[in-house]
């Protein structure tokens, strides 16, 4: 029975293999779904994220330092911009007049100017720091006013220096849970949303076809036992799941400069897992399916829900609890949150074996009733 199910999940797997669109959908239309929605995320560089382009005249001023510096303990890096056309390329721009200092000083009001490209979830953020570092600014200016008869920069310095009456302890309460944001998350997410989409469309439109043109009637006529094919044809859809995890995790490690986390060998029996249940899943879609049209729309149509609802689009922990709970009752969520867990959170492998294990007993019950109802004609 093995002998006869190696055989023909190898022959099946050259066959799959060798079609244009598996071909496309497995190793370029990945690439770019990579890309694309990572950037759109924020990639992964980290600072980057938070460069802050300000544009200072010489004779700004002590002050116009002090709000700098200020901005930078906000998490801002900040760089200065000489050229205004290059200036005008950032994401976020910081205008300060020319004689802020000396303005201020005399009692004149000032316009501190903050432009950004785009108003998405970090712009009440942006505000908040920016607000602050005004603010604490304009504090230190009321203090050290009071105190000396001229502000001054040394002034600024020895108030720093100043030992505090009130001070602020701070301490973690556990693991801080960061939700990866750009390739950090479309890399995986990606390659478990396609995994799902080739299984289901490739995998599962060849076995209606082999239906529809007599191939199974013929096997059905072969020595071959019900058993070795079903077990032949999910191993063929399985390599070619395992063709494509490979190719994606190495493509995102060169290309992407995606971390997988300290606990690699765990990762990769996750997503061997889920993708033995996306071949099931497929070749229940191919079995029960009538044509070809059907199967293909079906397979799209589901594999998208799934992505959507699952997680791979975006992290799945920036939503309501009520779409984090929801996630969980497809593959796709148990897939993501183990991922997330293991890449992003430091949690131990030892936490996603219940989602290991839940995916497999999934993978299993298919594989059960695939083989108890596969159609030879």
């Amino acid at each position: 029975m093995f002998r006869d199910a190696f055989f023909l999940a190898r022959m099946d797997a050259a066959h799959l293999l060798r079609r244009r669109e598996t071909l496309l959908w497995t190793f370029l239309m990945p690439i770019v779904f990579f890309y694309f929605i990572g950037t759109i995320a924020g990639n992964s560089s980290g600072p980057a994220k938070d460069e802050l382009a300000v544009s200072a005249p010489p004779d700004a001023g002590f002050l116009a330092d002090q709000l700098l510096t200020r901005l930078e303990q906000r998490g801002y890096h900040l760089i200065r911009a000489e050229d205004p056309k290059e200036f005008l390329n950032f994401r976020r721009r910081l205008s300060i007049p020319a004689g802020f200092t000396d303005s201020v000083l005399a009692g004149k009001p000032m316009t501190i100017r903050f432009d950004r490209t785009g108003e998405d979830m970090s712009a009440d953020y942006d505000r908040v720091r920016l607000y602050r570092a005004v603010y604490t600014t304009l504090a230190d200016l009321i203090v050290v006013s009071t105190e000396n008869a001229q502000a001054s920069k040394e002034a600024f310095e020895k108030l720093a220096n100043e030992p505090r009456m009130l001070t602020l302890k701070v301490q973690p309460a556990g693991k801080r849970l960061e939700p990866p944001t750009g390739f950090e998350q479309s890399v995986p997410g990606s390659m478990v949303m396609f995994t799902l989409l080739v299984l289901f469309t490739s995998g599962a439109v060849s076995l209606t076809m082999e239906r529809n043109q007599g191939i199974l009637r013929r096997l059905a006529s072969t020595p071959m036992s019900r058993g070795a094919v079903v077990l032949g044809k999910w191993g063929a859809r399985m390599s070619l799941g395992v063709v494509q995890i490979a190719f994606a995790m190495i493509a995102g490690t060169v290309l992407f400069h995606v971390r997988w986390g300290p606990n690699l060998p765990m990762v990769v029996l996750v997503l061997l897992v889920y993708g033995s249940l996306a071949a099931a899943l497929g070749m229940l879609l191919g079995n029960f399916g009538r044509t070809e049209g059907q199967v293909v729309g079906m397979g799209v149509m589901a594999s998208n829900i799934f992505a959507g609802l699952g997680g791979c689009w975006w992290p799945i922990e920036i939503t309501p609890l009520w779409t984090q709970k929801l996630a969980m009752a497809f593959p796709t969520g148990w897939t993501m949150d183990a991922l997330h867990k293991l890449m992003n959170f430091g949690a131990s492998p030892v936490s996603v074996i219940p989602n290991v294990c839940v995916t497999a007993a999934a993978a299993l019950a298919a594989g059960y009733v695939l083989a108890r109802s596969f159609r030879f004609q």
